[in-house]
Order: structure tokens, then C-alpha cells, then sequence
């Protein structure tokens, strides 16, 4: 991990931590919530030994990068801008792109809004919905699971952060590093997300050092950087009018795990099964589902979601 360099690049308007390693193609790394650069320290250490520069950003409003006060200044615009902005800073025209999560989304705008600067994809966890030109994301899950699904609980500023202040922050992150439960999450506003399992005893390929990173980090920002992703839906499903029905065209590899909670929204496996998620995404060329892997997947197997990037990226 010493190896692992740090330092702070401008772009777009924001300063931006990033953390690299190795020489050779870049791949860039995108982290979900509640998280950070560090969700890729395994990948970037093994990824940079077969002869890649690895670069992992914390995303703005995480960790060491700035986070803007406005919530209206985390759209997909922003986001996918920094990253354009890193990427011509560090004198890079091309990368391979890997992301997790929210950085999955982000991945996927990337490649919709700038195939030019994409190799190849590597996605984990959240699928790519094309854009329904009737109703926002926000508006759908409200529809199938009701206001207390955790994506419609997110969108007041503030509440969650209220939630998230009567708890130990090392306790949240536990929380949702090592929730197993497949089931869409729903957080009643009585229960809050104290109502997650809690347990203490980390699982194998979960220290407790790695807890107080993602903690020490967290207690410096607080959650609002992270949560106003959540909060940008409704605006990026405005903002997003003129590519309804655009197909991602750059070759693309797929990874979930069956237990993960993104898998078992209802609909997404047919989706995946049935030529659903190839429709919009041509270039897919691998679907892997993992057995008995959750969420957190590039931290639960690390050496397996490297083999599987890095068997698929050298053939670029």
C-alpha cells in the first residue's frame, strides 16, 4: 500500500485527490457510496504488477477531493466533467474504465457522453437503464417500493444526515460494507438506517483498519457529498432529455454478484438474461454473475474481479 502514490490534481473547478500506481495503459477506477478511492486497493496493486498505470479518483464530494455546497453541482455533467478534466490534466487521451456501483452510473455516462476517451468497460452492480422519456428513476422506485425505498429516503437534504448523526460513523459504514440481505432496501423513517444489521465481527476480507479508513474520512466530510448524488436524479433525468435511446457503443464486460441487493430489484435479472441490457449496450461481450458474492464485490473476491478485468482489458 506505500507504493500507492497520492496527490491532488485541478479539474473542473475542483480540486481532486487520486491514487496511482504503476506504469503502462491507464485505467481509471470509480468508486460507489459510502465510499472511497481505497474500495480499489486491491485492484490497483494487482492490476499495476501485470503492467498498468492504475488510477483511482475520490469522487467530488468524497474523501479529499472538494465537495461543493450546491447540491445542483453533482449532475452526471459534473461528475463525468471532473473526470474529462483529470484525464486531460494527467496528459491521458484513452483509458480503460472500471466502476462500482455509483461508480458504475457514472461509468456508464461516461461511455454514453464520451466513447472517444473509452477504451473498454468493466461494470459492476448497477446495470444501464436507458432513460424512460415519461418518468425520472426516482419517480419509478417510488412506484414499485413506496417512499420508503432508500433512494426516495435520500432525497430530502438533510434527513439522512440527521439519521446518519446519532450513529457511530465506523458503525455505518459496517453497516452497509457488510449488508447481505438481496432484498431492495426500504428504511422506514421511524426505524432510520440504524434499522440495517449490525454486526461487529467483520467479515474475512474486511479489516478493522479498513473500517476506520472509510470512518476517518467520513467523520472529516460527513455524508452530504455522497448523498447529493442521490439527490441530482430527477435534475440528471432532465438534464439527459436529448440522449433518451442512445446505445452505449464501447465494448463492455458486466459483473454482479447473486446475492447483490442491485441484482434483485425486480426485473433486472430477465433484463440481464434476456438481451435486455444488450439492447442498449451492443458492445457487451461478458455477463459474469459470481456465486454467493454481495454488493461489495471488488473487496469481498479482490483476486477474482482482477482476473476478470484484467482477462478482459488485455484483449485491448
Amino acid at each position: 500500500m506505500d507504493k500507492i502514490e497520492h496527490q491532488t490534481v485541478a479539474t473542473n473547478g475542483i480540486n481532486m485527490h487520486i491514487a496511482s500506481i504503476g506504469t503502462g495503459p491507464v485505467i481509471l477506477f470509480l468508486h460507489g457510496f459510502p465510499e472511497l478511492w481505497y474500495s480499489w486497493r486491491h485492484q490497483l496493486l494487482s492490476l499495476s504488477s501485470l503492467g498498468y498505470r492504475c488510477i483511482a479518483p475520490d469522487l467530488r464530494g468524497y474523501g479529499d477531493t472538494d465537495a461543493p455546497k450546491n447540491v445542483r453541482e453533482y449532475t452526471i455533467f459534473h461528475i463525468v466533467g471532473d473526470l474529462v478534466g483529470l484525464i486531460d490534466s494527467l496528459g491521458i487521451d484513452k483509458v480503460f474504465l472500471v466502476g462500482h456501483d455509483w461508480g458504475s452510473t457514472v461509468a456508464w455516462y461516461f461511455c454514453l457522453l464520451r466513447p472517444d476517451r473509452i477504451k473498454a468497460l468493466v461494470n459492476m452492480s448497477v446495470v444501464f437503464q436507458p432513460r424512460n422519456p415519461h418518468k425520472s428513476s426516482v419517480q419509478i422506485s417510488r412506484e414499485l417500493f413506496g417512499d420508503d425505498f432508500y433512494i426516495c429516503r435520500i432525497q430530502e437534504p438533510g434527513e439522512v444526515e440527521e439519521d446518519f448523526a446519532q450513529m457511530d460513523t465506523a458503525s455505518i459504514i459496517t453497516r452497509f460494507l457488510t449488508s447481505r440481505d438481496p432484498k431492495p432496501p426500504c428504511i422506514p423513517k421511524e426505524v432510520g438506517f440504524r434499522g440495517i444489521p449490525y454486526n461487529p465481527n467483520l467479515p474475512s476480507w474486511l479489516s478493522e483498519k479498513d473500517i476506520n479508513y472509510y470512518a476517518g474520512k467520513f467523520n472529516q466530510t460527513g455524508f452530504t457529498g455522497g448523498l447529493n448524488y442521490y439527490r441530482c436524479l430527477d435534475l440528471n433525468w432532465e438534464l439527459m432529455a436529448a440522449w433518451t435511446g442512445l446505445q452505449i457503443k464501447v465494448p463492455v464486460k458486466f459483473i454482479v454478484g447473486d446475492v447483490d441487493l442491485t441484482y434483485h430489484i425486480p426485473g433486472v435479472k430477465e433484463y440481464i438474461s434476456k438481451g435486455g441490457l444488450k439492447k442498449y449496450v451492443p458492445f457487451l461481450q461478458e455477463v459474469v454473475v459470481m456465486e454467493g458474492v454481495a454488493h461489495f464485490l471488488n473487496q469481498e473476491k479482490p483476486e477474482e474481479v482482477s482476473e476478470h478485468i484484467y482477462d478482459f482489458i488485455k484483449k485491448f
